[in-house]
């Protein structure tokens, strides 16, 4: 088995980050888990600490910066990217490390699918999938395992606090393989919950439009988290 760093950016996940590493296997020789933390105000870094994680702390909130320090620390041989309100399935790590044996030129990442039992939920899932599987374009929250020579020759996140993983994964595209797993990854329905479903999927869209058409990433900001 190779050697595996599994990277997570942190910002108030006392809820959500231990449900994520009671899917990780902490006790593991050969997998190195990363918690990249931006002085969370709650229980978050002592939940890391209680699971013996390796802890780290952000100078200041941006997830593209979260992730490079990860990275830039991390000693395994592929990095997994993964977001704290994620869940994974039983045997993703066996299943995970049977394809990275393989070829580390690929990057690979998860299955698209929401924690949430409503039908409404089926549609998006199925959305996100195809339009991955065809332009080669996940999110975030769709996890990504990439090797680490892989990762440093594309300089890896920009530390921005907005589009890091739309950003990184335009680069990828020119130098590498782009492949979706069968593993399925299932994230938090909770930023769909706010507000109609429809309505996040055509705001999401509004702002990569903006940001492909050269918009600042801290106009962008203030407007994200502004609505």
């Amino acid at each position: 088995m190779p050697k595996i760093s599994i990277i997570i950016p942190t910002n108030n996940e006392s809820h959500y980050l231990p449900l994520l590493l009671s899917d990780l296997p902490i006790i593991n020789k050969e997998l190195e888990i990363i918690i990249v933390d931006c002085n969370s105000k709650d229980k978050t870094t002592d939940i890391a600490n209680l699971y013996r994680t390796n802890v780290y702390i952000s100078p200041r909130k941006s997830r593209g910066l979260q992730l490079n320090i990860g990275a830039k620390k991390a000693k395994g041989e592929w990095f997994i990217f993964l977001h704290a309100d994620s869940r994974l399935s039983q045997y993703w790590l066996k299943k995970v490390t049977s394809v990275i044996r393989n070829d580390e030129n690929f990057v690979y990442f998860f299955k698209f699918k929401i924690n949430n039992k409503k039908i409404i939920y089926r549609f998006l899932e199925i959305v996100v999938n195809l339009r991955s599987f065809i332009f080669k374009n996940p999110y975030g929250d769709q996890g990504l395992v990439i090797h680490r020579n892989t990762y440093f020759k594309n300089k890896g996140f920009r530390k921005i606090s907005l589009m890091e993983d739309l950003d990184f994964i335009k680069r990828l595209k020119n130098n590498a393989n782009l492949k979706m797993l069968s593993i399925p990854i299932y994230t938090s329905s909770r930023k769909w919950e706010k507000t109609n479903i429809f309505f996040q999927a055509f705001k999401n869209w509004n702002f990569r439009k903006r940001w492909l058409k050269g918009e600042s990433i801290e106009s962008l900001y203030k407007d994200y988290y502004r609505n």
